[in-house]
């Protein structure tokens, strides 16, 4: 259902709601990946990680906590990383986007969960330039799930299929042999996978967009990182960004492009 079907009082009050659901996901998804990168448990009071102290509720509202403490600890005063900040807005405008792109619907719930584990995959790539094999599997799932709220599910099942194979085996095969004449890896294991699982969701023209994007947001950011940022920059997240892009627009530039070829075809 879309959202002019609602007052624009309803309307901004969804998107403030889902905008503030992202914030809070981002937030969970945020403390479990460093804890778990530093080998703590998942679960348990969050704390400052300068001096210890248990945050109070006040202190863990996504977005409005870190602006009020203007990016400190209250009680030792140790900076907090815009890491949160950043990552609960991103996390915020993209359920927001999804909403104004699906609007009320299983769609919208689909690519909520699917982009949500993205985003994770963006967090543990950038962190530790690894993604746990886990979340590849969710995203799968997530397309299983959802299956059923489709028209045609057989169709969807049969062509995400054949979509996630043939890309993924592309490649693969193109990402060994670029790693043979290059006598280096070109591209890592996960990145291969993401592909893969991907293929499950868009269909053939959307793929091929998403990686003509995917590698202009790489070749933009590593430039930007060769300038002065860093020496390396994962690939999951430029993906990912290509992929938010895709579902949300993919389908007006395809048909566009597609009529630019029509007269010559005729």
């Amino acid at each position: 259902m879309p959202l002019s079907y609602f007052t624009p009082v309803a309307a901004v009050g969804m998107l403030a709601a889902v905008f503030f659901a992202g914030a809070v996901a981002a937030s969970f998804i945020n403390c479990m990946q460093i804890r778990l990168q530093k080998g703590e448990g998942v679960w348990g009071r969050s704390h400052c990680p300068g001096c210890g102290h248990t945050l109070s509720p006040l202190e863990l509202i996504p977005v409005f906590s870190w602006l009020a403490l203007r990016g400190k600890c209250r009680h030792c005063g140790e900076r907090i990383s815009a890491r949160y900040f950043l990552t609960e807005v991103i996390f915020g405008a993209m359920y927001a986007g999804i909403l104004l792109r699906f609007g009320l619907g299983w769609a919208a719930l689909e690519y909520t969960v699917l982009f949500t584990v993205l985003a994770a995959e963006c967090l543990w790539d950038m962190a530790t330039f690894e993604v746990p094999d886990v979340l590849h599997l969710l995203a799968a799932a997530n397309f299983l799930l959802f299956l059923g709220t489709h028209p045609a599910p057989l169709v969807r099942l049969r062509d995400g299929f054949f979509t996630s194979l043939g890309f993924g085996a592309a490649i693969l095969v193109t990402v060994l042999i670029a790693d043979r004449l290059l006598h280096k890896e070109t591209m890592g294991g996960a990145d291969i996978k993401f592909i893969a699982v991907i293929g499950l969701y868009l269909n053939w023209a959307q793929m091929l967009l998403m990686l003509i994007v995917g590698c202009l947001v790489g070749i933009g950011v590593s430039l930007g990182y060769r300038a002065g940022w860093k020496k390396a920059f994962p690939f999951i997240p430029s993906l990912s960004v290509a992929v938010y892009f895709c579902v949300l627009a993919a389908d007006p530039i395809i048909q566009w492009y597609l009529g630019l070829l029509e007269p010559a075809l005729h």
